[in-house]
């Protein structure tokens, strides 16, 4: 007998829905969400005419303007300025580099943040604008270099590696580069509150996943002392963590080691604090592996380590992802507290702001204007970090089998 061909598959149906079917199965499809959606409307008409008359008519935002500087870079010496300048161009050059080839998710931080470096030299006045324009364009040629010569990714992974000391020198000086030393204390603002996110992540994640290693470990000594360290920095909040190594670490060193510095006290503090809390977010994800899994790697002859890289580590951290990022994300707030202890971070810098003459004659002050700005910095960054997060997360199917 002739056999039938198959039929061909047809994709699902397209439904169109209008602008009136949207509301009425979205907002109004029940009588408490009606009546929801009512009151919700009715509180915005009441809210957003008063806020937009204070945005555009009474706010003083000249105190942001005026003080733009102190607000990116703190009390850096204005003569100095370029030099964080240099290195914004050279952070944006290997960020359109390593994001050239990356297909899917990292190709979506390019095209924002070339906008946003637009946007902000648009805003700006002087030599800033042209060091926010040279990002902007400095992002477009790493793009291009590293589309033209694909087969140069360990260059750019060995410019990430490098850009670390390349930063604490430019930023700080040292002798024989002749660059004038700036001290610590005089580095505040937004490039402080990046500068302790930034090393606190990349430096946390490693011994976190040492630390959760070490938990799972078969070895009662190793994974005891993984288990004490782990709860230990748990039981304690952030902020007593940064006074003890801001204040009491310098009394038990050794004379002679001399006192450290409050920077890289503070970065110390807030690396071994987070990482206690990025060791229980893989331990999560360890936890979530199938013991086939680890089966499946011992009958394939592969040794603990190999098994760990190839098939368990892999697996595990894709499951935490979610998970990690809002570790990133309440670690970059949490830098806020580092003004406790006298480093002018962007919210230090704030309170600064709003301790200056000229601003407190002014009828009902600018403290509005001031931290509304400083909120607003906060927003942009963490909703950037939450929405590349679930970019990573659709690339590498999370929740999908």
């Amino acid at each position: 007998m002739p056999t039938e061909p198959y039929a061909p598959v047809l994709p699902p149906p397209q439904v169109s829905m209008g602008l009136l079917g949207w509301l009425r199965v979205h907002l109004f499809n029940t009588w408490y969400n009606t009546l929801l959606t009512l009151g919700l409307v009715g509180g915005l008409a009441l809210v957003l005419p008063p806020l937009w008359h204070w945005i555009f008519a009474m706010a003083h935002w000249q105190v942001v303007t005026v003080n733009l500087r102190l607000f990116l870079v703190g009390l850096y010496p204005s003569d100095q300025v370029w030099r964080p300048g240099v290195l914004l161009i050279l952070l944006a050059w290997l960020c359109g580099g390593s994001t050239a080839r990356n297909q899917g998710m990292m190709r979506h931080v390019s095209t924002p943040l070339c906008i946003g470096f637009v946007l902000l030299a648009g805003l700006l006045r002087g030599p800033a604008r042209g060091i926010v324009g040279g990002a902007a364009l400095a992002l477009l040629v790493g793009y291009g270099l590293r589309w033209r010569w694909p087969h140069t990714r360990r260059l750019w992974q060995v410019g990430w590696l490098l850009s670390v000391p390349m930063v604490l020198i430019v930023l700080g000086g040292m002798e024989g580069t002749g660059l004038l030393p700036v001290a610590t204390t005089q580095w505040g603002g937004l490039m402080l509150t990046l500068l302790l996110a930034a090393v606190g992540i990349v430096a946390s994640f490693p011994l976190g996943l040492v630390l959760a290693l070490g938990r799972q470990s078969t070895l009662p000594v190793i994974r005891w002392c993984a288990i004490a360290y782990i709860e230990l920095v748990r039981g304690v909040p952030l902020v007593s963590v940064l006074m003890m190594f801001a204040l009491l670490l310098p009394l038990f060193l050794p004379a002679s080691w001399g006192r450290p510095n409050t920077l890289i006290r503070l970065l110390v503090g807030m690396t071994l604090f987070t990482a206690a809390y990025i060791a229980e977010n893989v331990r999560g994800g360890l936890q979530a592996i199938p013991p086939g899994q680890y089966e499946a790697a011992t009958a394939l002859g592969l040794t603990w380590v190999q098994a760990m890289r190839y098939i368990i580590l892999p697996q595990a951290l894709r499951a935490v992802i979610p998970a990690l990022v809002g570790q990133c994300i309440s670690l970059f707030k949490d830098t806020s507290l580092a003004t406790i202890i006298g480093s002018l971070e962007l919210l230090g810098i704030a309170k600064t702001v709003l301790e200056q003459a000229q601003w407190k004659s002014i009828t009902g002050g600018v403290v509005f204007e001031v931290f509304s700005f400083t909120a607003v910095v906060y927003v942009v960054f963490t909703y950037s970090m939450s929405r590349l997060s679930r970019r990573l997360e659709h690339t590498l199917g999370v929740g999908t089998r």
